[in-house]
């Protein structure tokens, strides 16, 4: 799964198989450090491959899933599995 690649919000030819479209979707995204703090992001909205099922998450919900990462682990969560909510 391709993260903080830049992407339109629209229809792309994929850049990993050549012969799929990308199309709007949603995904799940893990985030860990290695402090041990594991951040299960569910329902992260993307662009997905209909051929090889890539998936791809542009800049901003990249920063925003960083964002969020970084405050539960402030907050001294460990493991967590959320749904995504942009800020």
């Amino acid at each position: 799964m391709e993260v903080g690649i830049p992407c339109k919000k629209e229809i792309m030819n994929c850049p990993i198989c050549k012969h799929g479209q990308t199309l709007p979707g949603k995904t799940s995204i893990t985030l860990s450090d290695p402090a041990g703090v594991t951040i299960v992001f569910k329902n992260v909205p993307a662009l997905v491959c209909d051929n090889c099922g890539e998936e791809y998450v542009d800049e901003a919900t990249t920063g925003e899933l960083l964002r969020q990462a970084k405050a539960a682990a402030a907050a001294g969560i460990q493991v967590e599995v959320r749904s995504y909510a942009a800020a």
